[in-house]
């Protein structure tokens, strides 16, 4: 309520926050307030009620209800409305609420903005909406801006759609907690920052709004504003300013905006600071700052110090403590545990905690207690558990759980998920569906998939005209897409990737970039590239250097560099070991290959026995 008259403001006493501006306003230094009241008192004694009114209304503002009842009594009773608004406030101040509404009632039809309001809050308080409606409604069209701001709080509890104007009108009277609850519905009512949700963006132009808004009640020092406005700095990326508001908020208390603030440090290398400041935050109450010194003292190897902050994470609240804790014993080797606090969290509804934990039953050879956790942390969101399924669906062969499989690759795909992309990018092409292939695998391959980068280019590859059959350093073609995506693929250390890329050199006459290539694949393991290397370096006449890559070919499995050396070792005169090359190539094949081998085994063998 408002007490009214000369020197008649009560601020933040609960619910008597603001100056009503009613009645005479006479500004008085504090050295001669001590006059002021005994002039005041001569003044009273004589009948004036204004002089009582103002004097019982400076009275109560020190807090000397005892002295100051009776002036307020006397004033009220000659018809003053400050006096009875004032005596109101008094009155419920000492417990007599009824009384005190008595009072107030008089007050408001006298035309008191201030004595409507505090009315209204009454009958509210005593649960008779429509009469609260009523009384709120008269001081909100008198421009009250507690009545504005108390009217629109009772229409939203009620549903109403009018509550948007009087929360507006409060607001533009500069009422802090209407300016931040109308941005907060502005923003769509997004969750906290920090509170661990994701958020979806409103409009662009109700977002800019809510901005002002929130300006507008932090500037006020409403720190919740404070918090938002920073989180909407930060994420437009303007940092120095989102680090102002954020101290500003965690200043006057906000722990959300302390542990923000620490991210925000350490995001700029000052661990240090950002650990002072989640100290503060988990301090009072926040789980995310706990969590966050938890990770900080884990990553230092100081495992019992992130272990007790784990546990405040969870005490405070977040399930992300008992996620973390899990993970702190899965590090450590404590299986048991781990399970134990992973399925903590994923009761709670975490849904990489139900993840972790199928992923943990999964490599104790549990499945079936596995699934159903991959499929809970799937149908919650989880990318990671999407994929997972899809993995342990294609794991088994029947044609239902095939289907399966591509069914949760395809959600955790459309969710971004580049290894799901290419599972489905391979589906499609076994079945013949070639745009979604490619579709896929585009995708794939621009997350960073070199499997999907060299797939993507075997398709592109094979819609090109078959090209005429050529040698080492005849230049055939320009690069072309499907090239690009060959040389994406080689660059990431695909092997096959790296000889179709030596390959497709050699076609342009590099024959040095070729080798480069070929050796590349060949040094990584393939045998191709072995193979290759070996037939670009005999067409150089390094021949005994080719018949050692030849060698490490044939080693792996190649029947085309066996029969080489065979080739090699029966030029040389060196029957026997060319015989034993032939009849390994033609174990080793293809078809081709092997009856080659075969007569040249076969010849060997004669020659050996003439």
């Amino acid at each position: 309520m408002d007490v009214m008259g000369d020197k008649a403001t009560l601020f933040e006493t609960g619910r008597f926050v603001q100056p009503s501006g009613e009645g005479p306003s006479r500004d008085v230094d504090d050295m001669g307030e001590d006059a002021e009241e005994v002039r005041l008192g001569m003044a009273a004694r004589t009948g004036d009620a204004e002089a009582a009114s103002v004097l019982g209304a400076m009275l109560l503002r020190r807090g000397d209800l005892d002295a100051a009842e009776p002036q307020l009594r006397a004033a009220a009773a000659a018809g003053d409305r400050p006096a009875a608004n004032n005596l109101g406030v008094l009155l419920h101040q000492r417990g007599y609420a009824d009384e005190a509404a008595d009072w107030w009632r008089i007050a408001a039809v006298a035309g008191s903005a201030a004595a409507a309001h505090a009315l209204g809050r009454h009958h509210r308080e005593r649960g008779d909406e429509p009469a609260a409606e009523y009384w709120l409604r008269q001081s909100a069209e008198q421009g009250h801006v507690l009545g504005a701001y108390a009217l629109a709080d009772l229409l939203e509890h009620r549903g109403d759609s009018r509550s948007a104007y009087w929360m507006r009108a409060a607001a533009e009277r500069g009422h802090r907690e209407a300016a931040y609850r109308l941005a907060r519905s502005l923003d769509g009512g997004d969750p906290e920052p920090g509170a661990g949700r994701e958020e979806e963006p409103g409009t662009t132009e109700a977002s800019a709004e809510a901005e002002q808004w929130y300006r507008q009640a932090a500037a006020r020092g409403h720190r919740r504003a404070a918090l938002h406005l920073g989180a909407i700095l930060e994420k437009r990326g303007e940092l120095k300013e989102a680090g102002r508001w954020y101290l500003t908020s965690a200043k006057d208390g906000e722990p959300r905006a302390a542990c923000a603030l620490g991210f925000l440090l350490r995001d700029a290398g000052d661990t240090e600071s950002a650990a002072v400041w989640w100290l503060r935050a988990a301090q009072n109450g926040d789980g995310n700052a706990a969590n966050a010194l938890g990770a900080l003292h884990a990553e230092r190897g100081e495992t019992q110090t992130a272990e007790r902050w784990y546990r405040a994470a969870l005490d405070a609240g977040d399930d992300n403590g008992a996620y973390n804790l899990g993970l702190l014993c899965a590090e450590q080797g404590r299986t048991a545990q781990a399970e134990q606090w992973y399925r903590r969290a994923a009761y709670a509804g975490h849904r990489e905690a139900a993840n972790a934990l199928a992923i943990l039953l999964l490599r104790g050879g549990d499945t079936s207690g596995a699934e159903p956790w991959f499929s809970k942390a799937a149908e919650a969101g989880s990318v990671d558990a999407a994929f997972n399924l899809g993995i342990l669906h294609a794991g088994r062969d029947t044609e239902r759980d095939a289907e399966a499989a591509v069914r949760w690759y395809e959600r955790a795909a459309a969710a971004g998920h580049t290894e799901a992309a290419l599972q489905v990018g391979i589906a499609r092409l076994r079945e013949g569906d070639e745009q979604a292939a490619e579709r896929h695998l585009r995708c794939a391959a621009g997350g960073g998939s070199a499997e999907a980068a060299y797939r993507l280019a075997t398709v592109l590859d094979a819609r090109r005209p078959p090209e005429p059959a050529h040698e080492l350093g005849e230049s055939v073609h320009d690069k072309t897409e499907c090239e690009e995506w060959y040389e994406r693929a080689a660059h990431q250390g695909h092997r096959r990737a790296q000889v179709r890329v030596g390959m497709l050199a050699a076609a342009r006459g590099d024959v040095v970039e070729a080798a480069r290539w070929y050796r590349a694949a060949a040094e990584a393991g393939s045998r191709n590239g072995a193979f290759n290397l070996g037939l670009l370096l005999a067409r150089e006449g390094s021949e005994p250097e080719a018949a050692v890559w030849w060698t490490r070919a044939a080693d792996a499995g190649h029947g085309r560099a066996a029969l080489r050396l065979a080739l090699v070792y029966a030029r040389r005169g060196e029957l026997a070991e060319g015989q034993r090359w032939a009849a390994r190539a033609v174990e080793l094949g293809p078809k081709e290959v092997g009856e080659r081998a075969a007569r040249l085994r076969d010849a060997l063998r004669e020659e050996l026995s003439a």
